[in-house]
Parts: structure tokens; C-alpha cells; sequence
């Protein structure tokens, strides 16, 4: 008898981020799997509309309180009758609300997903409802446990990226470099995220301030935090070196575009789908000393360490890493490898599956 598990995910956050192309890229690979797949999450949410976009079902319920009864119980008539086999769960609400009723539904297998690296409030959820715990890195695993949270119950595996979709292609290289009247002199620096506090694009501006005329940057992404970044630039005086593209769907042409990347972010990161995505280009790499970044760093080649804000020893690191700027191909090409066999894309979806697996949960013939 044909047997397709379902597998829903659930998630509080209505904003659109690394957390979230994560949950949406473990829905879509597992429906190629053969799973039937769900996602519970609030409405008006940026994943329930790209979701439904591939079809998807989505269902709504309102995790904006763990105190709000009514959800909760919305929440267990939805499990009851929609009988999921797994149910992985992403930010603190959700993880409360659907950990604790897949437990009383009996759940097969429950799953939490730990994305950022932060001090948890409390062990218990992590302790008494999930199976499994996906750590988005070493650290943030090894964090969990510190606080007290079972070593047994975890299991690291990065937010898997697509090694065949991010591969450096001179075209776009060229097409990106005149779209924004880049000279063949210039040496762009780049850095692709979304626009918020904590991934440290002020440092870039500062940074950019002094270094010779020829430096540009290109910050690719979309965000609230736009108008506050446009007055760091400005106060920096570095209008005319800076290019902000806003949110893009393709950011893997932009990297092609790139001579060196500068990835400032400073705190709560798991291991940045952007930084993996930039690894697989083989650009030399400036990065601040954020804990989850690090950790990948054993496969790259041309790399400076900085902390966040030390303005002079990231300006001395750019310029030496102007000097390994021609391609190495064969230097590029071992890099990818490695990096894809840790955290491409491939790498994720197996461990899933063994994990699925492991606790009885397959798709059968």
C-alpha cells in the first residue's frame, strides 16, 4: 500500500528571511521526496503566500501568544484531523503551541528547528516536546546544551544551499558590473543580506570611508532598516561608492559581480545561507568574529577575521585581500566541493530524510 507521510511545519514570523526560505525549501524538497507537505502559520505571512505560490497547503492559525486559547485549541482540532507524521517547528511561539499538542496528538515525530544563536529562555520546551532538534550550527547547538537542553536530542545541519544554483557565471558578472557603471578598475565589495540592525552594514559604510576612491559596495537586499542604513552611508560620506539594489530574487548573479565580500553581521546568526552562498564562489572573504560564521571558514581559502566596528584592521584586510583577487579555478573548484559536501543543499535533504528514517517515518510504495 502506497503510504506518503505528512510532514508540516509551523511558524510564528510573518516577515520573509533566512529562517523562513529555510522552512519553504524543506516543504518544497520533501514534496519532490514523495511527502505530502503542510505549513501552519499565521496569517498575512510572507511564507503562506510563496507557499501557496507552489501549492502548497497552508493552513492559518494564530500563534502571536502561547496564552490565547482559542488557537490552541484550533490548533489540536487541525492535528486531529489532519494526522501529520512529523511536525518541525521553527520560532518560540509555535514551538510552545504545536510541540506540546503534537505531543498530545501523538506525533510520530516532532521536530524543533534552532536558527539563531541566543540565549533560550527556558529548556522545557526543548526538553519535553520535540524528538529531534535541528542546530542551525555547532554553536548554537553547543549553546542549547550549556543551557541545559539534552545533547542526545541534537543535531546540527546548516540551512542547505542549492551548490547548482550559486556558480559564478561571467555573464552576469559583466551584465551586473555595467547595469550599476562599474569600471574595470573598480573593486567591489559585496554583501548580500537583508536589511536589519544586527547584520552590521554601518561598519561597511565606515569601513568604506577609508579606503581609496576606487573601492565600491553593493549591499544586496530589501528591508525595513533601508532609510537608517541610507543615513550611515550618508554620514559616512560614501554616497557615490555605494549601491543599494533592494530585495532581489536572484541574488546568485549578484555574487558573480563581486571581487571580495565583507560579511558584517555581529550577533544572533546561525550560519548565514548568504555566507554559504558567497563560500561557494570562491571570492576572497572579510567577516567579523561572530561565533556560527566561523566555524565553515576551515574550507576557504583567502579569508580575514575582524570584530565588528575595528574600522582600521578591516580597512588593512581589504586591501590585503586585494592581492589574491585573479581567479583560481582549480583553488575555487576545491573549495565548492567542500563546502557543498557540509552544507550544500544535497547534504540537508539526506540528513532529514535519515532522520525521518530513523524514527519510522518514510514514504512507501
Amino acid at each position: 500500500m502506497n503510504h506518503q507521510p505528512l510532514v508540516v511545519h509551523t511558524d510564528w514570523s510573518r516577515a520573509w528571511g533566512g529562517q523562513e526560505i529555510r522552512t519553504l525549501t524543506e516543504l518544497r524538497e520533501m514534496k519532490k521526496h514523495g511527502f505530502r507537505v503542510a505549513m501552519v502559520v499565521r496569517e498575512e505571512s510572507e511564507l503562506s503566500r510563496r507557499g501557496a505560490q507552489e501549492g502548497i497547503p497552508v493552513h492559518f492559525i494564530d500563534f502571536s501568544s502561547k496564552f490565547n486559547l482559542s488557537a490552541w485549541w484550533n490548533l489540536y482540532t487541525l492535528f486531529k484531523r489532519i494526522q501529520p507524521d512529523v511536525v518541525n517547528t521553527h520560532s518560540s511561539e509555535d514551538s510552545w503551541m504545536a510541540g506540546c499538542v503534537a505531543r498530545i496528538c501523538h506525533v510520530p515525530l516532532i521536530i524543533k528547528t534552532r536558527h539563531v544563536l541566543a540565549s533560550i529562555s527556558s529548556s522545557l520546551s526543548y526538553n519535553a516536546f520535540p524528538h529531534v532538534i535541528f542546530a542551525c550550527s555547532e554553536s548554537i547547538g553547543k549553546q542549547l546544551v550549556e543551557q541545559g537542553v539534552s545533547k542526545q536530542k541534537i543535531i546540527v545541519q546548516s540551512s542547505g544551499i542549492d551548490e547548482n544554483r550559486f556558480v559564478y557565471n561571467e555573464h552576469n558578472r559583466s551584465v551586473i558590473r555595467q547595469q550599476y557603471m562599474l569600471k574595470d578598475t573598480d573593486i567591489l565589495v559585496g554583501n548580500v543580506a537583508f536589511l536589519r540592525h544586527y547584520k552590521g552594514h554601518e561598519f561597511i559604510a565606515r569601513t568604506a570611508a577609508e579606503l581609496p576612491e576606487n573601492y565600491k559596495f553593493m549591499i544586496v537586499g530589501g528591508g525595513d532598516d533601508r532609510p537608517l542604513l541610507e543615513k550611515d552611508i550618508q554620514r559616512a560620506g560614501v554616497e557615490d561608492r555605494f549601491v543599494l539594489t533592494g530585495h532581489r530574487e536572484d541574488p546568485e548573479r549578484f555574487f558573480s559581480a563581486f571581487d571580495m565580500i565583507f560579511f558584517s553581521s555581529y550577533e544572533t546568526e546561525g550560519i548565514s545561507q548568504s555566507f554559504i552562498q558567497g563560500l561557494l564562489y570562491g571570492i576572497p572573504l572579510l567577516t567579523c568574529r561572530t561565533p556560527s560564521v566561523l566555524e565553515p571558514l576551515e574550507f576557504v581559502q583567502n579569508y580575514k577575521t575582524v570584530d565588528y566596528g575595528d574600522v582600521e584592521n578591516a580597512r588593512k584586510a581589504i586591501l590585503e585581500l586585494s592581492e589574491v583577487l585573479p581567479r583560481n579555478e582549480a583553488g575555487v573548484e576545491e573549495q565548492r566541493r567542500a563546502v557543498s559536501g557540509k552544507y550544500g543543499l544535497k547534504k540537508m535533504v539526506e540528513t532529514i530524510i535519515r532522520v525521518y528514517d530513523e524514527h519510522g517515518v518514510r514514504v512507501s510504495a
